[in-house]
């Protein structure tokens, strides 16, 4: 089962390593991993995706929450969230046949964000279902490369939270 993680951790030099590190050392895969300051300058949160049955991934959430630089650590496997992941693709696209990959990044609802004689580069953003979804329609083009951040996610808006 896919887990994601949201850990809140002090934004200082050394916890991302510490954090992997941790997950190694115990021969746990992380799926993807996604880390940026919050609100807070001195917090940051990374959101952690890891796949492994229940009994595991609390085992793992405990061992996170004992690190000093970890602040607050959260499972999102029962809540409802929000989760995006983002991508840059740069895809085989001649003058010719624009047109047609102009269509299909508008129906994924993409950004282009740069253009050349033989290529297109297209940012997408949503869910990974999404993302995927995008790179096999653009295979037939042909990719020429590709970069994805990794989910994020955050818990939505539950009115039991106002009390």
């Amino acid at each position: 089962m896919k887990h994601i993680l949201s850990a809140l951790v002090q934004n200082k030099p050394g916890v991302l390593a510490h954090v992997a590190g941790m997950f190694a050392a115990r021969a746990f895969n992380i799926d993807s991993l996604v880390v940026g300051r919050t609100e807070d300058p001195e917090l940051s949160r990374m959101t952690i995706v890891v796949l492994g049955d229940d009994r595991v991934v609390e085992q793992v959430r405990k061992q996170l929450a004992k690190i000093v630089t970890v602040v607050k650590v959260q499972d999102f496997a029962n809540q409802d969230v929000v989760q995006r992941d983002m991508m840059l693709i740069s895809v085989a696209c001649t003058p010719e046949k624009r047109p047609e990959m102009l269509a299909l990044i508008e129906m994924f609802h993409g950004k282009v964000v740069d253009i050349g004689p033989k290529f297109v580069m297209v940012e997408v953003c949503g869910p990974e279902s999404k993302v995927e979804a995008f790179i096999d329609a653009c295979r037939p083009y042909g990719i020429k490369t590709l970069a994805r951040t990794g989910s994020i996610a955050m818990p939505r808006y539950n009115k039991a939270d106002e009390k």
